[in-house]
């Protein structure tokens, strides 16, 4: 997002996690979500760091030290340009952030009119599970950008009415539930060995009677843009969209 409204030159440090725009490879990694290092994060020096709301410990560290944060908190599919809009007043970009969220907003309005008046499958979105198996696996629930850009795809989420943003879903719900796609994301870093694809994939054929399996439907997404809710969501929604509703896209 900094980089996004023109408030890159000024990051000096970013997440263990970070990998767009390419220039940050280059930059000191201050830790992350779970392990931030606080020593690193005030050695260079920062006016502002950006927080997590979950982040409590942290945020109380860089207050006695003096530093400003910016906290922020991705729930839903609004939260992403709200963000941006509020970091463009704190980062002095206003005019930029405000350009740059009117842009998603009106790309989301785009897909949305693509999909329009077209039947909505009932889709399980998986976004974490056990290697070569069905354990442990997370899927999206009723709340959160995944649900919201599934939403916006033209999908229909068949854990809607479960309104928590991860459910941890047994075989017995899956089997239950009948989604007639089941679409699987992944960070690009978290994706399975190309050579895995097909054994990946037969792990579903366990559920042979789940119409997404009978119907060769499940498939497989693994794209930053859909699973980091940032500037480049409406990539991610539209890569959603056209695995949902390829003959929109032609």
């Amino acid at each position: 997002m900094l980089y996004a409204i023109g408030a890159g030159p000024r990051v000096v440090g970013v997440s263990s996690y970070d990998s767009y725009p390419p220039e940050v490879k280059t930059l000191p990694k201050v830790g992350a979500l779970l392990d931030p290092n606080v020593e690193l994060m005030l050695s260079l020096k920062p006016r502002m760091v950006v927080v997590y709301g979950s982040q409590v410990d942290l945020k109380e560290q860089l207050g006695r030290a003096g530093v400003a944060v910016f906290d922020y908190r991705h729930a839903g599919l609004a939260d992403v340009t709200t963000t941006i809009r509020a970091l463009g007043e704190r980062t002095g970009t206003g005019a930029k952030a405000e350009e740059v969220a009117r842009g998603i907003e009106r790309g989301l309005d785009g897909v949305r009119r693509r999909v329009q008046g077209r039947p909505r499958p009932r889709t399980l979105l998986v976004f974490g599970r056990e290697r070569l198996a069905l354990r442990g696996l997370y899927a999206s629930g009723g709340v959160g950008f995944l649900n919201d850009m599934l939403d916006v795809a033209g999908g229909s989420n068949v854990f809607g009415d479960v309104k928590v943003q991860a459910v941890q879903a047994s075989t017995e719900q899956l089997l239950a539930r009948r989604p007639d796609v089941i679409l699987e994301t992944r960070a690009v870093n978290s994706a399975w060995p190309s050579g895995d694809h097909q054994a990946e994939l037969n792990v579903w054929n366990a559920l042979a009677s789940v119409p997404a399996v009978r119907n060769h439907r499940v498939l497989f997404l693994f794209d930053d843009r859909i699973v980091i809710p940032g500037p480049r969501v409406v990539e991610g929604t539209t890569a959603m969209a056209k695995a949902l509703h390829p003959d929109a896209f032609k």
